[in-house]
């Protein structure tokens, strides 16, 4: 098998680094965790760059700032049964697939992989997040290629 191509509402394993730790240095995510796929793009370069949101059982500190993942949906998703929240002031760029992709262990590369979101939720995060990056309450950490 091969990696999944990443579309939007795809929720992947990754090392996520979260923006607070980028700006104390760090280069490297602290555990790895599902995130969701926010958009896929082709660069001019012909590079796939991909914007991920993180998932978290910390609950936000504002309830504008997240959208809690419903326990059907993260039931599906073979996801713990806490609960958690897609976060949406916050998010890692990076070219598809590098290096902070992560497989279940001793699974191959699909493993990556999830599966999606349900569209309605998904429309909720893009659009919620959009209104967020637009007024400047969400920021993207580029990751090291």
């Amino acid at each position: 098998m091969s990696l999944p191509i990443p579309q939007p509402g795809l929720v992947i394993r990754y090392s996520y680094l979260w923006a607070d730790e980028h700006d104390d240095g760090r280069e490297e995510g602290a555990k790895d965790r599902p995130c969701a796929v926010l958009l896929a793009t082709t660069t001019d370069e012909g590079d796939l760059r991909v914007i991920v949101l993180p998932i978290t059982h910390a609950p936000p500190r504002s309830f504008q700032d997240a959208i809690e993942i419903p326990t059907l949906t993260k039931q599906r998703l073979g996801l713990d049964d806490d609960r958690s929240w897609i976060m949406l002031t916050e998010g890692n760029a990076f070219l598809w697939p590098g290096p902070d992709l992560r497989a279940a262990p001793r699974r191959g590369p699909e493993s990556v992989a999830l599966g999606f979101l349900p569209a309605k939720l998904f429309d909720t995060v893009r659009r919620r997040f959009l209104s967020l990056h637009r007024r400047s309450k969400a920021r993207f950490v580029h990751r090291t290629e």
